[in-house]
């Protein structure tokens, strides 16, 4: 299958190092995300799509970005950053019809303008981090003006933007990534899936969300789950579990769980850290790849 690798992701967007020196204490995940993007360079990736939870929602669908591009600023401590990507329009409706074939609701999102090719839909941190690693690491200014005079120097690869409902049942998410699955064997190029995910937000008392013990426990579980090659463990975590730790990240890992199911790819944990109030882990799927990590 054109399905050539695989990963999970942090979104915590001060490890893009033209945002943060010292990313913040998170320089483990840094430069694990940069070993994962020469491995995703290796690969001859040509497209990537990549589950987030922070992108446009809608209650209880799958959405997909329907537009031509994406684009989006981020600032952190006086520092900016702007990206534009295009967005893969032919695998967008395949994983449409996929979804659909298999009673699975989807909502196709556009923003501005009504033509496709007329589309920009803002671009979050959880979609920019990772694709600044994988390939569109460029500033480009001038982002109002994209689709009139789209960027000549696109570098990295096209995308397909999919943001799940945390609504739905947990197996309708994996079914979910079997239905994706099925759209990219049905897809000549060599694809990347992405699970954007960070973990627990409660590890310390001065963060957001104040202090909790599950934030701990949950991602001692994912990390486990991951290393035992069994995301399927992650359908234990029970709804309360989850808001107690504070995770947003299983919702599209158990669409990654729904990728994996048939493939021979196994896992390689990169790195697990919380250097601030929140959880990151960086981890590879790979053909023959070494199980744990």
């Amino acid at each position: 299958m054109p399905l050539v690798i695989a990963a999970i992701a942090p979104h915590g967007y001060p490890i893009i190092p033209e945002l943060s020196d010292d990313a913040e204490g998170g320089m483990a995940s840094q430069a694990a995300m940069r070993e994962l993007g020469r491995r995703f360079r290796a690969a001859g990736v040509e497209v990537i799509v990549v589950a987030g939870p922070h992108g446009a929602r809608v209650d209880g669908t799958i959405a997909l970005a329907d537009v031509g591009r994406g684009a989006g600023i981020l600032h952190w401590e006086g520092r900016t950053v702007e990206m534009s990507v295009p967005i893969d329009t032919g695998l967008t409706d395949g994983i449409a019809q996929s979804l659909r074939a298999n009673q699975i609701p989807v909502a196709m999102v556009g923003f501005a303008g009504n033509r496709r090719d007329q589309s920009v839909i803002p671009l979050d941190w959880g979609t920019m981090t990772p694709l600044w690693f994988f390939g569109h690491d460029r500033n480009l200014v001038g982002l109002g003006d994209v689709l009139a005079t789209p960027p000549e120097d696109d570098t990295g690869p096209p995308a397909v933007v999919i943001t799940p409902s945390r609504s739905l049942p947990r197996e309708a998410l994996r079914a979910t990534g079997r239905a994706v699955a099925a759209a990219l064997a049905a897809d000549p190029r060599r694809i990347a899936f992405v699970a954007s995910c960070d973990w627990g937000h409660r590890h310390t008392e001065d963060g957001p969300y104040g202090y909790h013990p599950a934030s701990a426990e949950v991602d001692a579980e994912v990390v486990a789950a991951i290393k035992a090659d069994d995301l399927t463990r992650l359908l234990a975590i029970t709804d309360e579990r989850a808001a107690e730790a504070a995770i947003d990240g299983l919702w599209q890992t158990l669409v990654l769980a729904g990728v994996l199911e048939n493939s021979s790819f196994r896992p390689e944990l990169l790195v697990y850290e919380a250097p601030r109030y929140y959880g990151m882990i960086v981890a590879a799927y790979e053909a023959g790849g070494a199980t744990g990590g």
